[in-house]
């Protein structure tokens, strides 16, 4: 599938991680429960940093980026 091989090229690593940045920037800022919006950041900006893509075993790709 098309997702799961830009999610794994370079150009996908570089949306997660930013993803992941803003998701926690995001949480951090809007303070209370939206924490757990940082915490959920955390997942994308960990995956984007260890080049993996956890959705690419779904549809059939490796799990590690190219």
């Amino acid at each position: 599938m098309k997702f799961a091989q830009f999610m794994s090229s370079a150009t996908g690593r570089l949306v997660r991680i930013v993803a992941g940045i803003a998701l926690i920037v995001i949480g951090l800022i809007a303070g209370g429960g939206w924490v757990v919006l940082s915490v959920v950041g955390l997942i994308p900006l960990i995956a984007g940093l260890a080049n993996v893509c956890l959705l690419a075993p779904l549809f059939g790709e490796p799990l590690k980026g190219h």
